[in-house]
């Protein structure tokens, strides 16, 4: 209970924090929030509050109140702090709008371009959600130094650039918009699409990213199309995930159980997707992805799937935005509508060695073109090197039963 509060807590108590001390004492408002937690698990030892969230807020409050002391202690303000207006102001601090518009500034902060794009992944998932190094780096796969690093230098941009936490200018606010989206995009795929070993989907970050999309949308002025697209495209692809896998088993598109997928999350992304498209008049990625969540939503079973429109929203999304992936996605339409040539043309544009930790899925793809044109022999080769490739252990026993019905008499 109380981990699940702290998470839960933690963004947006690390969001008022930051906007009273300024970002650059970032170490030091952990370190506070660390407190409250400690104390937290302490004092519910023996009785729990009946509010345990409003107890949680309360006790951060006061200790941003002890913070202030110290660092206006050669002041001599500390007797009558609690009354003077500077308390006053603390507490308008933590009021509904104020919170959320606090974490939007954090948002804004950690997608500053002076960033790596892997720093504002790590930077994004410690301040702003809460998660622990170890976490990160588990989700991630990489080590915990590795993500201690990356923190640790957004950090010191921060103090070094004296990066405040404000939203972007007028004139760069389009930009500033367009890297926060990419990076909510980014953890919501990271969880959709676990490289984990032993775990297909990251459900803690796939609600991250939703929370923070729909934080995005609480602000008029920030709602667009694109982010309007995003929101459906998360609702549309989290509405499968029950669905997705069977205990330590994989379930692909084809064989899921359409009864487990969620309807109100469904309702959710199909009216954010009508509302992209009628209410404004950019398109982007987003949009023809969450096209494609949306025609697989709609179609009763998986033959019922219009895959020639689902074609050509890829071939929307090539048009703005060619990728190797894109290529890898192509070929698996054209495989489904029986014409295993013009999927190997797709494969040949595609260098293997650039799909990173996805380079299995160029393999199993293969394998499914020579099993299409009846060569079983190649198709046996070309999943052995899918599961050589594959990190995911639950997606190499996927692969390995598809072997195994390949050399079935």
């Amino acid at each position: 209970m109380v981990d699940h509060l702290f998470r839960h807590q933690y963004g947006k108590m690390v969001a008022i924090l930051a906007k009273i001390f300024g970002p650059n004492h970032l170490d030091l408002i952990e370190d506070a929030l660390q407190d409250t937690f400690l104390k937290a698990s302490l004092q519910w030892r023996k009785k729990q509050p009946e509010a345990p969230e409003a107890w949680f807020i309360a006790a951060a409050r006061n200790r941003v109140l002890d913070l202030l002391r110290q660092v206006q202690s050669r002041e001599k303000r500390e007797a009558s702090l609690p009354h003077s207006a500077v308390a006053l102001e603390i507490q308008d601090f933590f009021l509904e709008h104020e919170v959320q518009d606090s974490q939007l500034r954090m948002l804004f902060l950690a997608c500053n371009p002076n960033f790596s794009r892997s720093e504002q992944i790590c930077f994004a998932l410690k301040s702003i959600s809460g998660f622990s190094q170890k976490e990160i780096a588990a989700a991630l796969l990489e080590k915990p130094e590795t993500i201690k690093k990356r923190i640790s230098r957004a950090r010191q941009k921060i103090q070094d650039q004296n990066i405040k936490l404000a939203y972007p200018s007028p004139a760069q606010i389009e930009i500033g918009l367009q890297g926060v989206l990419q990076i909510i995009y980014l953890i919501f795929n990271e969880g959709f699409h676990s490289v984990k070993k032993d775990q297909l989907i990251d459900r803690d970050l796939c609600g991250e990213a939703l929370r923070l999309c729909k934080l995005l949308l609480t602000k008029e002025s920030f709602r667009s199309g694109k982010l309007y697209a995003l929101f459906a495209l998360l609702c549309l692809n989290s509405a499968r995930i029950e669905a997705k896998t069977r205990g330590q088993e994989i379930i692909d598109l084809k064989n899921q159980d359409r009864s487990l997928w969620f309807p109100p999350l469904i309702k959710l992304g199909q009216d954010a997707l009508m509302r992209a498209l009628a209410d404004y008049d950019d398109r982007s990625a987003y949009h023809y992805e969450a096209l494609i969540a949306y025609e697989h939503m709609r179609a009763e079973k998986f033959e019922d799937t219009d895959w020639e429109k689902v074609l050509q929203y890829y071939q929307n999304l090539e048009d703005l935005l060619p990728s190797q992936s894109l290529f890898l996605a192509k070929a698996s339409i054209y495989l489904q509508l029986q014409d295993p040539s013009a999927a190997r043309a797709e494969l040949e544009c595609i260098d293997p060695n650039k799909l990173a930790a996805r380079q299995y899925l160029y393999h199993a793809t293969l394998a499914e073109i020579y099993s299409l044109e009846n060569k079983f022999d190649l198709a046996q080769k070309a999943l052995l090197q899918a599961i050589k490739t594959c990190s995911n252990q639950l997606e190499g026993d996927f692969l390995k039963a598809k072997l195994e019905d390949i050399n079935k008499p």
